[in-house]
C-alpha cells in the first residue's frame, strides 16, 4: 500500500462499520458480534494491544503503520526496517491475557474454522521435532581422534557384533500450509472426482474411513445469494435453504436406500434421527416414513419397509399391525401376537424408545392406520364360522372362567382357550370344581405370566411356597409328611482331603 492508502484505508474512523464496532466494544458488547459491523482490520485489537502494518508500494516508499487503537495512528517511513521490496508484513502485540493465539494449534484451528477455504495460501511458521539414529562410532569420533595409538585387541567376535545405535532429536522450522483443502463446491459435479470429494470430506470432518455417499447440488437459480450481510442475519433467507437442504438429504436417502447394504450401514447409525424428523417435521413426514426399516414376524433376520409391508398384507386386511417391547427378543414371544399370526397377519417389532413417539405423530402409512398389538379392546374381522366357534368355546370354559374368577377377581378379563395348559384346566375344573390343585396352578399361571412381562410381585414368599406345593405333587409327596428335624450331617473330611493327592507325572 502507499502512504495514502494506509490513511485511507487503515486509519479513517467510521470506514466500513468501524467506528460503529469501537463504540459498541467501548460500551462492553460481545465480541462476538464482530461481523455486524463491516470491520475486519480493527477485530485485531481484540487479541492485540499494537499493531504495526509495514508496507511497500511499486509506485512509493515503504511505510509504517502503527496504532494501540486509542483512536490515534502513526505513519512514518521505514528506512531502518527489513526491506520488503513489495507487499505487506503484519505485527500484533498480543495482550497478556491472549497468549493463547501463540500457540499453533490455536492458530491452526482458526484457519480451519475461518479460512479453511480461501482461495489464497496461508502458511504457518512450525516447529517440527525429529529422531535420528546415529551410531556409538558417530557420536565418539571425536574422541577416537584425540586417543591416537591406544590399541586392543579384539576377539573376531566382538568386532563382527553390530555397533549399536542410539536415538537424538532433531528440532527444525518450516513453513506449513495450512488451509490445503480448496473450495470443490465452486465446481462443477462433473469436473470433480472420487479422490476430491474424499479429501473434502475427510478435511471436514476429520474422519479417517471413506465417505458413505455424495450430494452435489447448487441453489444459486433457487435462492437471492447475492443480498446484503444484514439481510441474511435476519433470518428471511435461513427458513429456504433449510428447507432445500432438507429435501436434498431426502432425496440423498432414498439414493443410498437403493442400495441394501449401504442403507443398513447408514440406517444403523441414523434410524434415530429419522425416527425424530418424523415426531418433529410434519412436512416431510409421509416421505420419511417410506425409509423406515424394521423386524416383523415374517421378516426373519432382515429389516423390511413399511411399503414392502403393505404388499404383504393379506386380503381383508385393513390395518397394519405393530408391537413395542424393549428387545425383539421380548417381543416376539408376546401372547399378544398369537391372535395375530393365527390369522396369518404380520406383526412389526418396534423396540426403539423412541418408535413409540414417531408413530404417535405418523399414526397411517399409504391409507392404513397404524395399530398396536396390545391395544385394549383390538378387534379383527371374522368369519360366521369363526363367530360359531368362539362360542362353543366360551360355553365350553365357562366353569374354568368361574374358578378363576373366583381366585384372582377382576386381575383377569380374558383367557386363550386353545392354550394347553388352558384345556387341561379346563378338564380338571369340570370334574372337580373345588379343586386345590386348580386353584393354585391359576394362580401360578398368573403370577409368572406377570413375571415374563416384566412385572413383579407383591408377595414372592407365597410364589414360591407355591412352586414348592406344585414340585411336592409332581413327585407325589404328601404334604402332610414333615421334614427330619435336624439335617443330615456331612461326612467329616479325611485328615489330608484339604492337601492335594494330585500324583506327579513326568
Amino acid at each position: 500500500m502507499t502512504k495514502s492508502d494506509l490513511v485511507n484505508n487503515l486509519g479513517t474512523i467510521a470506514r466500513s462499520g468501524t467506528k460503529e464496532f469501537m463504540e459498541a466494544l467501548a460500551a462492553g458488547a460481545d465480541v462476538s458480534m464482530i461481523g455486524q459491523f463491516g470491520v475486519g482490520f480493527y477485530s485485531a485489537y481484540l487479541v492485540a494491544e499494537r499493531v504495526v502494518v509495514t508496507t511497500k508500494h511499486n509506485d512509493d516508499e515503504q511505510y509504517v503503520w502503527e496504532s494501540q487503537a486509542g483512536g490515534s495512528f502513526t505513519v512514518t517511513r521505514d528506512t531502518s526496517g527489513e526491506q520488503l521490496g513489495r507487499g505487506t508484513k503484519m505485527v500484533l502485540y498480543l495482550k497478556d491475557d491472549q497468549m493463547e493465539y501463540l500457540e499453533e494449534r490455536r492458530i491452526k484451528d482458526l484457519v480451519k474454522k475461518h479460512s479453511e477455504f480461501i482461495s489464497y495460501p496461508i502458511s504457518l511458521w512450525t516447529e517440527k521435532t525429529t529422531e535420528k539414529e546415529i551410531s556409538d562410532d558417530e557420536d565418539e569420533e571425536e574422541k577416537k581422534d584425540t586417543e591416537e595409538g591406544k590399541v586392543e585387541d579384539v576377539d573376531e567376535e566382538k568386532e563382527e557384533k553390530e555397533k549399536k545405535k542410539k536415538k537424538i532429536k532433531e528440532v527444525s522450522h518450516e513453513w506449513n500450509l495450512v488451509n490445503k483443502q480448496k473450495p470443490i463446491w465452486m465446481r462443477k459435479p462433473e469436473e470433480i472426482n472420487k479422490e476430491e470429494y474424499a479429501a473434502f470430506y475427510k478435511s471436514l470432518t476429520n474422519d479417517w474411513e471413506e465417505h458413505l455417499a455424495v450430494k452435489h447440488f447448487s441453489v444459486e437459480e433457487d435462492l437471492p445469494l447475492n443480498i446484503s450481510r444484514e439481510t441474511l442475519q435476519q433470518n428471511k433467507i435461513l427458513k429456504v435453504i433449510r428447507k432445500n437442504l432438507v429435501k436434498k438429504c431426502i432425496e440423498l436417502f432414498f439414493e443410498i436406500a437403493e442400495n441394501k447394504e449401504d442403507y443398513n450401514k447408514f440406517y444403523e447409525a441414523f434410524s434415530k434421527n429419522l425416527k425424530l424428523g418424523i415426531h418433529e417435521d410434519s412436512q416431510n413426514r409421509t416421505k420419511i416414513a417410506e425409509l423406515l426399516r424394521y423386524h416383523s414376524t415374517k421378516s426373519g433376520d432382515e429389516l423390511t419397509s413399511l411399503k414392502d409391508y403393505v404388499t404383504r398384507m393379506k386380503e381383508g386386511q385393513n390395518e397394519i399391525y405393530y408391537i413395542t417391547g424393549e428387545s425383539k427378543k421380548a417381543v416376539e414371544n408376546s401372547p399378544f401376537l398369537e391372535k395375530l399370526k393365527k390369522k396369518g397377519y404380520e406383526v412389526i417389532y418396534m423396540v426403539d424408545a423412541i418408535d413409540e413417539y414417531a408413530i404417535g405423530q405418523l399414526k397411517e402409512f399409504e391409507g392404513k392406520k397404524l395399530v398396536s398389538a396390545t391395544k385394549e379392546g383390538l378387534k379383527l374381522d371374522e368369519s360366521e364360522d369363526e363367530k360359531k366357534k368362539q362360542e362353543e368355546l366360551k360355553e365350553k370354559f365357562e366353569g374354568l372362567c368361574k374358578v378363576i374368577k373366583e381366585v384372582l377377581g377382576d386381575k383377569v378379563e380374558k383367557i386363550n382357550p386353545e392354550n394347553a395348559i388352558m384345556d387341561e384346566l379346563r378338564k380338571r375344573a369340570d370334574a372337580d370344581k373345588n379343586d386345590k390343585s386348580v386353584k393354585d396352578l391359576v394362580m401360578l399361571l398368573f403370577e409368572t405370566s406377570l413375571l415374563t412381562s416384566g412385572f413383579s410381585l407383591e408377595d414372592p414368599n407365597t410364589f414360591g411356597t407355591r412352586i414348592h406345593r406344585m414340585l411336592k405333587l409332581g413327585l407325589s409327596i404328601d404334604e402332610d409328611d414333615e421334614a427330619p428335624e435336624n439335617d443330615t450331617d456331612m461326612p467329616p473330611l479325611e485328615d489330608d482331603a484339604g492337601e492335594s493327592k494330585m500324583e506327579e507325572v513326568d
